[in-house]
């Protein structure tokens, strides 16, 4: 167990991994051993941006760094399953941004690979550690809102931007997966046995125009084994509200005495708790911690949040969620929202568990 020492990671995937190079050189907890990526000219341009100059573009030299206690992988979607094994073969501890995997196959020796080894693994699911999230779990846990009815999210942006990047209009890219996680993560935070879901998609005329091959637009309801539904929603290519408005991303939870939303990029939070108080906070005063870059495209200071629960989950010896198991849980329900999308109708989460040899893993 560490003990009084900072966790030193190594970050492979040098383009999301921006926002984990300044959590990691503006926290405490966390030392910045190596960067790594395959485009020498990022890490050139990396290396200079944040003045740290160790980096290589071989991803087992990196591995193979004895200071190196953890990877963070920031790298495409498709090659998660290959760093995140090859990480755990050489004893490091993992920090893997959403989506966990974009399929199932190696879900099950994954799973066998990281009890052998002894290691954690923790999904990047930045959002929980947003501040209005952690306000509006923190009180949910303590029964401002009494027991929980439903939760409703969602995540409308204009990401009419994203189009420019080539991998965007690839038929592997699925919002799906890329933006719809977020919001899907929030149900299963509150709502984690969820058995059936149902939905239906579209590609708007803008995706179309823009070369998107999937659906960019989606509704989707789900029901959970104790009965309770929830309900999710994302749209990418279009405007969107005013913020005095709306919000791009919310999670509102509805309970037997109140109601609380949280809004992602406003940093703003309104309950209504079960003696009729209604309260709307703000953080404003940190949009620079969470916000440093330009504009909002990245959000590093909910990753310095991450990271250092999870710096902690190592130091005490304590499991941070999503785990390696929950991460695996979030791709089958995915999963089983593609399906829906494809078939029409309402896919049950058990075929596709079982499918993939799951059973015993995700009771």
């Amino acid at each position: 167990m560490m003990v009084n020492k900072k966790l030193g990671i190594g970050i492979l995937g040098l383009g999301e991994g921006r926002s984990t190079i300044s959590a990691s050189l503006n926290s405490d907890k966390i030392a910045l051993i190596q960067i790594c990526d395959l485009n020498l000219e990022l890490c050139k341009k990396r290396a200079k941006e944040f003045d740290f100059h160790n980096y290589t573009t071989n991803y087992l030299e990196m591995l193979q760094n004895p200071q190196v206690d953890a990877i963070g992988i920031y790298t495409p979607d498709h090659l998660h399953a290959q760093h995140i094994r090859l990480a755990m073969e050489h004893g490091k501890h993992v920090v893997c941004t959403k989506p966990l995997l974009d399929d199932l196959s190696e879900a099950v020796s994954l799973l066998a690979l990281q009890k052998k080894m002894d290691v954690k693994l923790f999904v990047g699911q930045s959002s929980r550690f947003f501040e209005p999230m952690r306000r509006q779990r923190e009180d949910f846990q303590n029964g401002l809102i009494g027991e929980l009815i439903t939760v409703e999210a969602y995540y409308h942006a204009d990401h009419r931007w994203f189009l420019s990047k080539p991998w965007a209009l690839k038929p592997s890219f699925k919002w799906l997966f890329g933006g719809l996680s977020h919001p899907v993560d929030f149900i299963r935070w509150y709502l984690p046995d969820i058995e059936e879901v149902m939905g239906y998609g579209m590609l708007s005329s803008n995706g179309y125009e823009g070369g998107l091959k999937n659906h960019d637009t989606m509704h989707f309801i789900f029901k959970s084994k104790d009965g309770r539904i929830a309900r999710v929603s994302g749209a990418y290519t279009g405007p969107v509200q005013p913020a005095l408005r709306d919000s791009e991303m919310s999670c509102i939870l509805r309970g037997t005495k109140g109601c609380s939303q949280g809004d992602y990029m406003e940093l703003r939070y309104a309950i209504t708790t079960s003696d009729g108080e209604e309260q709307v906070i703000t953080w404003e005063h940190k949009s620079k911690h969470y916000f440093r870059f330009e504009g909002k495209s990245h959000h590093a200071g909910e990753y310095n949040n991450y990271l250092e629960h999870f710096a902690a989950s190592v130091q005490e010896n304590f499991t941070a969620y999503p785990d390696l198991k929950e991460g695996i849980g979030t791709i089958v329900l995915l999963k089983a929202m593609e399906k829906s999308l494809q078939s029409g109708r309402p896919e049950k989460l058990e075929e596709i568990i079982s499918d993939y040899g799951l059973n015993i893993y995700l009771k």
